[in-house]
């Protein structure tokens, strides 16, 4: 069975900024709460500022960002449309890290410190790279 085709909006192109900032903020939010040692937060921060990165970097390219409920159809939609020699193991690093937000939010046990450190890890790669092509 092949899987349904990702729901997605346009934007105009120039809002990516807008996405960017979002995840900036998300971001600097996940490093103070690992200061803090708030990791629930830390790691929910952090997928955060991965979501918003891949929107800032959908909407600059492709002027159109997922609508999806599973936030897994923005990976695709990365998959797809970013032409780069790192998309695919990129995307592939947002998939793990947006599993990690079911485990933040819903299953009933605090997020760990190593969790939310190798999050941090995955995280810091993530927007590094898109931060390369946002440039």
């Amino acid at each position: 069975m092949t899987p349904p085709a990702a729901s997605h909006k346009k934007i105009p192109h120039e809002h990516w900024r807008i996405y960017w900032e979002k995840a900036t903020e998300f971001y600097v939010t996940m490093i103070d709460a690992v200061q803090k040692r708030n990791w629930n937060a830390a790691g929910l921060a952090g997928v955060h500022a991965c979501i918003s990165s891949a929107d800032a970097l959908l909407v600059k390219y492709t002027g159109m960002r997922s609508s999806a409920k599973d936030h897994l159809q923005t990976a695709d939609l990365l998959k797809s449309h970013i032409n780069d020699d790192h998309a695919v193991k990129q995307t592939n690093r947002l998939a793990q890290i947006l599993a990690e937000k079911n485990l933040i939010e819903y299953v009933d046990k605090s997020y760990t410190e190593k969790e939310a450190l190798a999050l941090k890890i995955n995280v810091e790669r993530f927007v590094d790279w898109v931060k390369k092509l946002l440039r």
